[in-house]
């Protein structure tokens, strides 16, 4: 999607730290971090939100799960993660395309304060 802000940082035309990629997810780390390790993961293909999951593009939702489980193993994230998606505006969602905060190195308590 040309006007994108995800997108173009996934298609190299807004810089950005590279933590992770291959064929169907983009991992960068995320400018205003919530956490010693903050990363954003989103799949190359533009969905808008969890809210546009379908039968026919559900398969990149496990690919962002694969990627996970590598930057978790990459980074030596032993001691656990959260994974976090918002949806939607009174979800949090500030980013028309769908994606996920990987946040790790501190103790995350439930519920988030």
């Amino acid at each position: 999607m040309a006007d994108c802000l995800f997108c173009k940082i996934a298609a190299g035309e807004i810089p950005s730290t590279k933590i992770y990629e291959d064929e169907a997810v983009y991992a960068f780390a995320d400018i205003n971090p919530q956490a010693p390790f903050h990363a954003i993961i989103i799949p190359h293909e533009h969905i808008v939100s969890a809210a546009e999951i379908t039968g026919e593009n559900s398969h990149l939702i496990a690919k962002v799960y694969e990627a996970v489980a590598k930057i978790a193993q990459q980074e030596g994230l032993q001691k656990g993660f959260r994974v976090v998606n918002n949806c939607g505006e009174d979800g949090g969602q500030t980013v028309g395309h769908i994606h996920f905060h990987l946040l790790a190195r501190r103790n995350l308590q439930w519920p988030p304060g």
